[in-house]
């Protein structure tokens, strides 16, 4: 591996380790590590704050997932490496330096990575997501987010393998191994 690729892997992490959920509290005096759920990702954001808020950090999460591999690969890149910067992004929000190495769970910056990676799967696949949060709402589920993000995530990820090989469908499941560990404690309080 060249070292242009390590410092380009390196960036990818920086890039996903931006906390856009603290960003977005900028101004309100509220730390979002300390409040609600002390998640730093969107959800917690729009649990303490506001909409408008909580869709910055939902737009810089995905972001940052996405343009990590948009801006750091190139056309005659091999596919594990375009796959490695995404994982990477995903690696830097959960265990972000700017945050002592507590980030997020990491499902929005997957989210932006799949969708440049793997655009028609991941856009056919995400309305899972908001049919599930409503369906365990009204069912009651005590981690209906958890399980939306998890589930959505394990769907896309089988898809991706199903239809793209093992190749791809490798990465996809290392990502989400990332997302289900980042969210070992909602498991936990389901069991």
């Amino acid at each position: 591996m060249s070292w242009i690729v390590v410092l380009k892997l390196i960036a990818a992490f920086f890039m996903g380790a931006i906390p856009f959920a603290v960003v977005a509290m900028w101004g309100t005096g509220l730390d979002v590590t300390k409040e609600g759920s002390k998640n730093p990702g969107f959800n917690n954001v729009l649990r303490v704050s506001s909409r408008p808020r909580a869709a910055m950090a939902l737009v810089g999460d995905l972001s940052k997932g996405a343009l990590a591999v948009l801006f750091l690969s190139s056309p005659t890149d091999p596919a594990w490496l375009m796959w490695g910067f995404g994982l990477v992004a995903v690696a830097g929000h959960c265990w972000t330096p700017f945050l002592k190495f507590n980030g997020g769970k990491g499902v929005a910056t997957m989210t932006g990575a799949l969708l440049f990676l793997e655009f028609a799967i991941t856009a056919s696949c995400l309305a899972l997501y908001p049919t599930l949060r409503i369906f365990g709402r009204k069912m009651g589920w005590s981690q209906e987010g958890a399980i939306s993000s998890m589930t959505t995530m394990t769907v896309i990820s089988l898809v991706i393998f199903a239809l793209r090989g093992p190749e791809a469908g490798v990465f996809s499941f290392i990502a989400l191994v990332i997302v289900v560990i980042r969210h070992s404690s909602n498991i936990r309080q389901l069991f």
